[in-house]
């Protein structure tokens, strides 16, 4: 299979680095439209538009995932377009419905991103129960169920801990069966490792080192086989290209020195109430040190910084240890991003087809 990319579409203000530095960006619907329209024409295959409903860390104005997605799917022809959702403050049958709705109308390019909470504020608000981390991960689990069950099923049945279904159904059906919409999820816990492997599609990791992305492709993979199942892997990275390996690792330095302290340590607080809160003390940002939590998703660790040819090379190192989508992140997003198209996805593919094809994942 070739590595495929994804973008993260800006559906927030604030950019993806918690940090004073000045970034090309804009949360806007005209600029969105724009970027996901070059996306698309320079390689990118998914675009990613984040679930959020307050502001945190700097990201004071949101436009909602489901109904941007549905809005960007018009003026897009290939991009698969990745709206998260938060169980808990949507019911499944609800965004099965509109799923399937934004599917037809996309002729087949809609997919979800299950994204089990981090934020108590953002269920607490709205009067929701807060759940313990691994009763999160059960509830999202559920959710996929009824997902899978409404978008395949001509009269669906379930009754479960979270959400009960009487018989009932969506159509018209989605295009993209195969069987159903694709279905991500993020977590680095043992509880999300455990759901990927039973319910998901895709397994999205915050950033990493290869060896560490390895670890959890090896576990989540072999969860999946006991199952009867195969899972493909996503990767977080903030990737920075530049003309010298010097200059590259400069803008990370200065993106560092000018992060907004408060808002980093803020964000540092909310996410405790993620991997750190598991019984096994791992998950997402449970080891997050101060300048991982700058980019919000660890997108540091992954080391796609350098120049095109290094980034090139260190993306199919990522691909042959099994990571089957790399999810980018970038600093000026109306420079950056189609640079990378232009100069570095074309790299990555002549590199492997140079090469033998990937083996399995070791177990």
């Amino acid at each position: 299979m070739t590595i495929q990319f994804a973008y993260w579409v800006p559906n927030v203000s604030g950019g993806l680095v918690i940090s004073r530095i000045p970034q090309h960006t804009d949360w806007g619907y005209d600029y969105n439209v724009k970027l996901a329209q070059t996306a698309e024409k320079v390689g990118f295959d998914y675009g990613l538009v984040q679930t959020r409903f307050i502001a945190n860390y700097g990201a004071e104005q949101q436009l909602e995932a489901l109904t941007t997605v549905a809005a960007l799917a018009p003026v897009t022809q290939r991009l698969k377009l990745i709206s998260g959702v938060l169980p808990g403050l949507w019911h499944p049958g609800v965004v099965a419905k509109m799923g399937a709705t934004i599917d037809f109308l996309s002729k087949g390019r809609f997919c979800l991103n299950i994204v089990s909470g981090w934020f108590k504020d953002e269920f607490t608000i709205y009067g929701e129960h807060w759940l313990d981390h691994d009763e999160r991960y059960r509830r999202s689990e559920e959710f996929i169920r009824v997902l899978k069950g409404l978008w395949t099923e001509d009269e669906f049945h379930f009754k479960g801990d979270f959400y009960r279904i009487n018989g009932g159904w969506v159509k018209p059906k989605p295009i993209n069966q195969n069987p159903h919409p694709e279905i991500f999820q993020g977590g680095n816990s043992k509880a999300a490792r455990r759901m990927a492997g039973r319910v998901s599609d895709w397994y999205f990791m915050n950033g990493n080192t290869i060896e560490g992305a390895r670890e959890q492709i090896e576990e989540v993979s072999a969860l999946a086989r006991a199952e009867g199942r195969t899972i493909k892997f996503g990767l977080n990275a903030f990737i920075i290209v530049r003309d010298t390996e010097q200059e590259a690792h400069e803008v990370l330095r200065e993106i560092i020195a000018q992060a907004d302290r408060e808002a980093v340590e803020g964000f540092g607080e909310a996410v405790k109430q993620a991997g750190s809160a598991t019984r096994e003390k791992t998950g997402m940002w449970a080891n997050s040190n101060f300048e991982d939590l700058v980019q919000y998703n660890d997108g540091f660790r992954s080391g796609l910084i350098g120049t095109k040819e290094q980034v090139a090379e260190k993306i199919q190192q990522f691909h042959e240890a099994g990571v089957d989508l790399i999810l980018g992140g970038f600093l000026h997003c109306s420079d950056d991003l189609p640079a990378f198209g232009r100069d570095v996805i074309p790299l990555v593919h002549q590199l492997e087809s140079r090469r033998p094809e990937r083996s399995l994942v070791a177990v």
